[in-house]
């Protein structure tokens, strides 16, 4: 028996769990989405009453850096049959079938940390069917205020933040 090979082997044994973290954590620091950057104040889940329809959306951080908003949850989201409300109105005609508590509101926001807003993509609005450019930006800690606008006209309603 070559003991050079035994202890070589023991070494080794001994060194992989260290091994493992290392590239474990250097994985983690390429990996945009796992980062804690200034604008992932913004994820998380937050209740909206927008036109008496509460809901709950939730915002996440996309693999490119920019966060998404989606409905997670809606208070009636079943009709008097028991069918699940659809997105009817949306324009894009392939996405009319999506159910109600899975619509995506905001795609591609983009955090601008000199303005502490973010923005830089549209909000969908399923109730009225229509895109609107979009500024958010937190109000009070917990509170996320979010305008939308289309040629300068606009609305601005507030989400607050439970998760």
């Amino acid at each position: 028996i070559d003991m050079n090979r035994i202890l070589t082997i023991a070494l080794m044994a001994l060194m992989l769990p260290f091994y493992v973290s290392a590239q474990t954590s250097q994985g983690d620091k390429t990996d945009p989405s796992t980062q804690t950057a200034p604008g992932d104040k913004i994820i998380g889940v937050y209740l909206n009453g927008y036109h008496n329809q509460e809901s709950k959306i939730r915002i996440f951080k996309e693999a490119d850096g920019t966060y998404t908003a989606q409905v997670c949850w809606v208070r009636n989201r079943c009709d008097e049959n028991g069918e699940v409300y659809r997105d009817e109105k949306n324009p894009d005609k392939s996405k009319r079938n999506i159910p109600c508590d899975q619509i995506v509101l905001m795609k591609g926001l983009v955090y601008n940390q000199e303005k502490d807003t973010w923005g830089d993509t549209k909000i969908y609005d399923p109730v009225r069917g229509i895109r609107a450019n979009a500024t958010c930006s937190f109000s009070k800690p917990a509170e996320l205020k979010i305008r939308g606008a289309i040629m300068g006209i606009g609305e601005t309603v507030y989400w607050k933040k439970l998760e």
